[in-house]
Parts: structure tokens; sequence; C-alpha cells
């Protein structure tokens, strides 16, 4: 029998540069064992909630940490949010955006929908390492993340 993944962080990024550099971050920082990387809003749903290719993925075994880009293609990730946090079985996941977006709306209505954090990208290469490096730091270490009992529904 194959040895079960613990997945630490789930990385909802479509672009491939900003993806590889988090994982590098990730990688050269030590923070994680296990990043998954989904493509798009509409994978990371399957993933989360074990349907389609990911039906074989047991429930109990969720994400200490999402970070999510708001851009998207098939499901956007303000959707995602939506439906992770409205869901009892997935509230309680700690929900980082990680996005390039300035509009005040994405960040209020990211918010309003329960996210815990919400990042700009930095342009720059080093700066955006850097703040990658700090958000697994805190997340992943400091943070106490959110018992079993948190993720049974009432």
């Amino acid at each position: 029998m194959a040895e079960r993944k613990v997945v630490e962080i789930l990385l909802v990024e479509d672009n491939p540069s900003d993806a590889e550099l988090t994982l590098h971050a990730f990688r050269k920082s030590k923070l994680a064992n296990h990043v998954e990387l989904v493509r798009d809003g509409a994978e990371a749903l399957d993933f989360l909630f074990c349907r389609g290719a990911y039906s074989a993925r047991r429930f109990d075994n969720p994400p200490s940490l999402i970070l999510l880009d708001l851009k998207l293609p098939k499901i956007d990730g303000l959707q995602v949010l939506e439906q992770v946090k409205g869901e009892a079985r997935t509230k309680a996941i700690p929900i980082i955006i990680l996005t390039s977006s300035k509009e005040e709306t994405d960040l209020v209505k990211s918010y309003k929908l329960g996210v815990n954090s919400y990042i700009q990208k930095p342009v720059n290469f080093g700066e955006f390492q850097d703040v990658v490096q700090q958000l697994g730091m805190y997340w992943m270490l400091l943070n106490n993340g959110p018992p079993v009992a948190a993720f049974v529904p009432k």
C-alpha cells in the first residue's frame, strides 16, 4: 500500500512562474514537506472535496493551509473561497489570498467571505520569495492550526 502524503499546503496558482517561485521559496526554507499544486479553481474544489481526479483522496486529510490566487481559470478564487468557507467540513482551513490584484473590491469581498489573510504579490523576485517564506513561517510554524474537531460538521 502506498504511503499517504500529508498535504500541508494547497497552492492554487495558474501562473507557472509564480507557482515555481512559491514552491522554490518553500523548498529553500524547508517549511513544508508536501505542497500540492493545482492550476485552476475547479481543480482546487475537486481536490478539497475529493471529487473527479481526486475521488480516491481522503476527506479527513485536509491541507493545513491554502494559498489561493484570485484570477484563476474555470472558477475564480473568490468563488473557491466562498465554497470552502461555506462548507462546515472545510471552513476551518486557513486561506491566504496571494494575488496581484490591487482592487479594493477584491480585498473587501475576500474578507467578507472569510479569508484569513490577503497578500498582494510583490513584483520583485527577492521580495516575493521573502513574503512566501514569512507567510509559511507564520502559518506553518507559529500559528496553532485548527484541531480535528474544527472540521466536523455541527
